[in-house]
């Protein structure tokens, strides 16, 4: 028996970070749009497991061992339930490594969702959703979807409506971008300053839910775009290629160093992504809709 998940990737729409608290975490305001670029986790009885194995783009630059999510879900809902964890995980990925658009979270929900289904544990949805604040800050995004408000570090969520469908264009730069080292260039460019606690923007809700693309590309924004981009300089080039082709809106997706390009409609996005196939500024490009839907079951 095996059971096999797809979980999406995820862009900020909006990204408001507050000062280091005592803890080392910075409080946010985060608003997550899942986005249908999809990683699948497909879990399958392992004696002496778990173990995991990875497959697609960028695949091997996915840790194989107990730092990866995926083992780190498995392993705290086999401790919770007193079993032991036995399992080998295989992930598809598809949603780009290192790249700011949730890659690993998604891989961790996933594996979490697999797990209780293989194992008929029968978690709560409040449950997973612990489980999945202990393993990281994006984690219990993953397993919803849709589009939320983050509060906390991250993980404390709010559903968020939409009224339409967005059209994105995502840009893969040549190599990635350490979160931790993100946030350490952002308490570095913060020094001094005096930082006002993260809100979401009550403009960028509206747009939301109303489904206005226009409205919301008026109001994106990404306080660690500023540390991204000193970090990763040539980012620029990319952000500016994709405005110039007509994107609405373009900025760093999260920690980076992925770009992401708002754009008003299917053509629009066709046009941005042939422009910066040819910039020359990045290393591949993908397109995606938002909202999507979180974690599924989609074969047991």
């Amino acid at each position: 028996m095996s059971v096999t998940v797809r979980v999406p990737a995820k862009v900020n729409v909006q990204l408001a970070v507050g000062a280091a608290r005592p803890d080392g975490f910075h409080d946010l305001a985060n608003v997550f749009l899942a986005v249908g670029l999809y990683d699948e986790v497909t879990v399958a009885p392992s004696p002496g497991g778990p173990r995991v194995t990875c497959e697609g783009p960028d695949a091997d630059q996915v840790p194989l061992d107990r730092t990866n999510l995926a083992v780190r879900a498995a392993e705290a809902l086999a401790a919770r339930h007193g079993i032991s964890p036995d399992v080998h995980l295989h992930i598809t990925k598809d949603i780009p490594v290192a790249g700011g658009m949730a890659g690993g979270s998604a891989d961790g929900a996933g594996a979490l969702l697999a797990c209780d289904a293989l194992w008929g544990t029968n978690a709560s949805r409040d449950e997973l959703l612990d489980i999945c604040a202990e393993l990281g800050s994006d984690v219990p995004f993953s397993l919803v979807g849709g589009a939320a408000l983050g509060t906390g570090r991250g993980e404390k969520l709010r559903a968020l409506e939409t009224g339409g469908t967005f059209h994105w264009v995502f840009a893969m730069a040549a190599r990635g971008l350490s979160t931790p080292a993100v946030f350490r260039e952002f308490d570095r460019l913060a020094q001094g300053l005096d930082i006002p606690e993260p809100i979401a923007s009550e403009e960028l809700l509206g747009a939301l839910a109303e489904g206005d693309p226009d409205a919301l590309a008026a109001a994106v924004s990404n306080d660690l775009q500023p540390a991204a981009l000193s970090l990763f300089p040539e980012l620029a080039d990319t952000l500016a290629a994709g405005r110039s082709a007509g994107a609405l809106a373009g900025l760093v997706s999260g920690s980076g160093p992925t770009t992401a390009f708002l754009a008003r409609d299917p053509e629009s996005a066709l046009k941005v992504a042939e422009t910066l196939r040819s910039s020359g500024t990045c290393r591949a490009v993908r397109l995606a809709t938002a909202p999507a839907p979180g974690a599924t079951v989609v074969s047991a």
